[in-house]
């Protein structure tokens, strides 16, 4: 993941319902959860949860399927993975820093 990469999703990530949302689907895991369960958990209108998911899509943080009538939203860890890795991957590499 390059500097433009990462600056997006972290914006994408730097208001507080995205936030809270995403940390929602990282905690469901590979199954993802419902919009319709996201909508109760964070008791959002449904336009404001679907403008927030789409912000999070756009950058590739979340990932849709649909399941019939059901809309389901899961957390892209191989993005996820990569944007830590990009933030720590130069940790004390400074000869000062230990």
């Amino acid at each position: 993941m390059g500097t433009e990469e990462a600056a997006a999703c972290m914006e994408s990530l730097g208001n507080a319902k995205r936030l809270e949302l995403y940390r929602h689907l990282v905690r469901a895991g590979p199954g993802g959860l419902a919009v319709g369960e996201l909508q109760q958990r964070l008791s959002i209108p449904g336009s404001t949860l679907s403008h927030h998911i789409q912000h999070l899509v756009q950058r590739h943080l979340v990932m849709q399927t649909r399941e019939g009538r059901v809309l389901r939203c899961t957390a892209n860890f191989a993005v996820m993975t990569a944007l830590v890795s990009f933030l720590t991957e130069e940790c004390c590499s400074e000869p000062e820093c230990c």
